[in-house]
């Protein structure tokens, strides 16, 4: 029977690329001359820091990185920025990065499947949703209306089995 998943992943290589071109933007650009910023990525935490000397900075360097991580294939809906912390003479926000799909949203996306019109059977399988039918239509028909559908984070599917 043709079935695929639905994940949330988060490419973090691609991550690391877009920091590292923020960094060299950083370091171009003349209103950030002489400032202390920096941009730091912890991989286990899922979480990026940015620090600067005021919150404007923090504020210009926030939407460079999201600029570059635009340019580099990553769906600005995987970050979620805290609130920014004055801590001496810095600035600092802390942006978590969102990857996986938790129970919540995989009840969700079942949830959703399961009162459209589509007869489609849906199953969570931990960090994914499992959509199987007896009709490859069917199954693209299911595609189309996740993605456009908003769930809050970003959506891939992938493992197309016929």
């Amino acid at each position: 029977m043709p079935s695929f998943d639905v994940v949330s992943e988060l490419n973090t290589q691609e991550v690391r690329n877009a920091i590292g071109n923020t960094d060299k933007e950083i370091a171009t650009r003349f209103d950030f001359k002489g400032s202390d910023i920096t941009v730091e990525l912890n991989d286990k935490a899922k979480t990026i820091t940015i620090t600067a000397d005021n919150e404007l900075q923090v504020d210009n360097v926030f939407a460079i990185l999201e600029k570059q991580l635009i340019k580099r294939g990553v769906d600005l809906q995987t970050l979620d920025p805290q609130d920014k912390a004055q801590s001496g003479k810095h600035s600092k926000q802390i942006i978590n990065l969102k990857d996986g799909l938790d129970s919540d949203n995989a009840k969700k996306i079942s949830k959703a499947l399961k009162e459209s019109d589509l007869k489609v059977s849906a199953s969570i399988q931990g960090d994914k949703v499992r959509i199987s039918d007896k009709k490859r239509d069917n199954l693209q028909q299911a595609m189309a209306f996740l993605k456009e559908k908003s769930f809050g984070i970003p959506l891939q599917f992938n493992n197309f089995k016929d």
